[in-house]
């Protein structure tokens, strides 16, 4: 059966949020509705929806006017078998010592890495995108240095990977967690894949609300893999929830973003050690005054 999306783009969250909730009214009603705010720093927002049959060209056209929104683009997607298709495009990733590979690469993990098994239908957080890779290297780096980290949680945690990684090489557990319950259900079946159920706790929470992460704290390594905005916003909790010393690997930054991220951190307490640009992504380690 194909598949039809129809995105638009327009200013303002509020409007952006309302015309999603609009869109989800619509006959043929949408499988999903997704609201996106283009990271760019243009204010744009994008809306999407996804439908089994085409959606109502007339419609989406009088949605768009209402919301003043860009005319809504209509695609027909083919039929794919994603996860084949995944299989097929992803090959494994070295970062560092750490190797993030598919059960269909098993045969390929090279002695002497840390493996990291991501199956291929959990695909965010593979290692692939610039942000994980560029946090996979940065925690490498620290090891590389003699970094012990005895107290670590890693905020937005996606597939757990970067949870898993530290869980690998130091004995102490590990805190993962995410707003997304979602995601917190992919991380559990990747630290149940990877055997690590008694190294890697995942759970359900917006930052460091949650008296799990309370109890836990303070932390010498946070791991934030998300987005500029909402690193912004976890700055000051984060701060308090670190100890003296400690380090955050910080991504999900656009290099022109990096400036401002880390001035923010700064105006915290937690400063800059390293930066590291790939493409168009820039990973950033900081380390809270002592």
């Amino acid at each position: 059966m194909p598949t039809f999306t129809a995105l638009t783009t327009l200013t303002g969250k509020t409007e952006a949020e309302r015309l999603g909730e609009a869109m989800e009214r619509l006959e043929p009603e949408p499988t999903g509705v997704g609201v996106f705010e283009i990271e760019d720093g243009s204010g744009l927002w994008e809306v999407g929806g996804y439908f089994q049959a085409a959606p109502d060209a007339a419609a989406l056209a009088l949605l768009a006017a209402a919301f003043d929104a860009k005319p809504f683009a209509v695609s027909e997607l083919p039929e794919t078998d994603w996860v084949a298709h995944v299989r097929r495009e992803l090959a494994p990733v070295e970062a560092g010592r750490f190797f993030v590979y598919g059960s269909h690469d098993a045969d390929k993990v090279p002695g002497g890495a840390q493996p990291l098994l991501i199956e291929a239908a959990m695909a965010f957080g593979t290692g692939h995108h610039g942000t994980t890779l560029g946090c996979l290297c940065a925690l490498d780096r620290l090891i590389t240095q003699g970094i012990h980290a005895r107290n670590t949680v890693d905020i937005g945690c996606g597939t757990a990977v970067l949870a898993m990684a530290a869980a690998r090489i130091w004995p102490e557990p590990v805190l993962a967690s995410d707003i997304d319950p979602v995601a917190v259900e992919v991380a559990q079946a990747n630290v149940r894949a990877n055997g690590l159920e008694d190294k890697v706790e995942c759970i359900e929470a917006a930052g460091f609300a949650h008296p799990d992460l309370a109890r836990a704290a303070p932390f010498d390594l946070v791991f934030a893999n998300i987005l500029k905005g909402p690193l912004i916003a976890l700055s000051p909790d984060m701060s308090a929830a670190m100890t003296p010393g400690g380090y955050a690997i910080l991504s999900g930054i656009l290099n022109e973003q990096a400036d401002e991220i880390v001035h923010v951190y700064a105006q915290n307490g937690i400063n800059l050690v390293h930066r590291e640009e790939i493409v168009e992504w820039t990973t950033l380690t900081l380390q809270k005054e002592a």
